[in-house]
């Protein structure tokens, strides 16, 4: 949903802007194989009943419905998604990043797909384009593995505990899935003082939040 509400934004933005995905995963030691769902698991993360995990996951669907999204809590599949980062980032070197990413979040969230079975994540990358030979080969060894350990080591570097976090600039933080109005004021606060900060010579940025973006600090 952060994704979808910071595309709708940058579409009232007249500046260009290039959007890197990175890998991060909310449970690394999740199994591949699970069973349980969604309302299990967020009652037993945050010790809540399972009537109050789903009327949660039915208000964050009628959220990603507003934005023009489809969530199906109800039959998602839970699994380990290290293998659907290390796609993603083996798409990276053909191109199809942004395609791939798409393609998997459509089908965790509105498909219920599993997208820790390998033959499933063929199919899907076959689908935006990629060689199905060549991604089965990648699944089938470690390769990637790297690349997807060192983005969720710069997001431990920078502290980032959950998604969605957009860092822009390598300095600007805006955290969580607000409204897209707010994603449009925050954005162009960023343009506007990092073009002042480049006038200033100054390194340093801002934290936005719902609340606007602090003025950067000067040394």
């Amino acid at each position: 949903m952060g994704k979808k509400r910071l595309e709708d934004a940058l579409q009232q933005i007249d500046h260009p802007v290039t959007v890197n995905y990175r890998s991060f995963e909310l449970d690394p030691n999740m199994e591949r194989d699970v069973n349980y769902n969604i309302y299990e698991k967020l009652a037993e993360k945050y010790g809540m009943s399972l009537e109050q995990a789903k009327s949660n996951c039915n208000n964050m669907e009628q959220m990603a419905q507003e934005a023009g999204l489809d969530f199906q809590f109800e039959t998602q599949v839970l699994t380990n998604t290290f293998d659907a980062h290390r796609l993603t980032m083996f798409a990276k070197k053909h191109s199809l990043m942004h395609e791939m990413t798409d393609r998997l979040l459509r089908a965790h969230y509105s498909e219920s797909k599993h997208i820790g079975d390998h033959d499933m994540l063929i199919e899907l990358a076959e689908e935006v384009g990629l060689n199905r030979d060549d991604v089965a080969e990648m699944l089938a060894s470690n390769d990637m593995s790297e690349e997807v350990r060192a983005d969720e080591q710069k997001a431990q570097d920078h502290g980032i505990q959950s998604i969605p976090f957009f860092l822009i600039n390598g300095k600007y933080a805006i955290t969580g899935a607000q409204p897209t109005d707010a994603l449009v004021q925050s954005l162009q606060q960023i343009i506007d003082q990092d073009e002042l900060s480049l006038e200033a010579n100054s390194p340093t940025g801002a934290i936005c939040d719902e609340d606007g973006c602090e003025p950067p600090s000067k040394n």
